[in-house]
């Protein structure tokens, strides 16, 4: 048998795509930096209660946003391997991140101040899902790194009702006062423990239809990583117990 060269067999590796991670690496950071700031925006436009249609910074800004998500959908879809898979996997995605609001606004289509609240959160809802994906690298173990990319999506879920909430009851609804107090009522109204306090407006039903769904769906996966938690550190500290029984 003739030895073959370590160089040849080195050679024959494949070697990584430095180019394609580098790339992808600032198209995700650029998306992770779009999105808090687009959450820093709105929460201050929320709290000072501007009208963000009639703000050109805000609108201007969030176009930018949506472009930046729709370029980062398609950078990847240049990567994937299995393009079509990647499009079937992430076409929500792709839908997330069109600037319905700007869409909206240019062609002069009427809908009520609260309907276009909640389109104004599409685009957040699309930067929640890449700090999900994010956080869940965070972790080498799959349940764990599905726990994390779930649990960002829970504190996402409350903070962006609370705002809701709060825009929608804070004029009208005497018991909400602060911010603070349409923060309890959703942490407790997805928790399905219940609130003192009663939604007025539409907006603010709606939000508590949708948070005790979300928390039933959600809640459990903590359950189930938990036990997987316990399973998988009294299997580490088994053996050590058998040795000492066996002495």
């Amino acid at each position: 048998m003739e030895n073959v060269p370590k160089t040849a067999v080195t050679s024959a590796e494949p070697k990584p795509d430095r180019r394609r991670e580098v790339i992808l690496w600032i198209m995700h950071s650029l998306v992770l930096v779009l999105s808090v700031l687009l959450i820093v925006f709105i929460s201050a436009d929320t709290f000072e209660n501007v009208n963000f249609l009639a703000n050109h910074r805000y609108m201007t800004f969030q176009f930018w946003v949506c472009m930046g998500f729709i370029a980062d959908f398609f950078v990847e879809l240049a990567y994937a391997d299995r393009k079509w898979r990647y499009v079937r996997r992430r076409f929500s995605f792709l839908l997330l991140s069109i600037p319905y609001l700007n869409i909206l606004n240019a062609t002069d289509i009427e809908l009520s101040y609260n309907a276009l609240y909640f389109v104004r959160f599409i685009p957040l809802a699309r930067g929640a899902l890449a700090l999900s994906i994010v956080f869940g690298y965070f972790s080498k173990n799959a349940l764990t790194s599905f726990f994390m990319s779930y649990l960002v999506i829970l504190i996402m879920v409350v903070y962006f009702c609370s705002l809701i909430f709060y825009q929608a009851e804070s004029q009208v609804n005497p018991e909400v006062s602060t911010y603070w107090t349409a923060l309890w009522w959703a942490g407790m109204t997805m928790g399905t423990a219940g609130c003192y306090i009663t939604p007025l407006t539409v907006s603010g039903r709606v939000v508590g239809v949708i948070l005790p769904i979300a928390g039933m769906v959600i809640f459990p996966l903590f359950t189930v990583y938990l036990t997987d938690y316990v399973k998988r550190h009294a299997g580490q500290q088994l053996p050590s117990t058998t040795k000492s029984r066996s002495k």
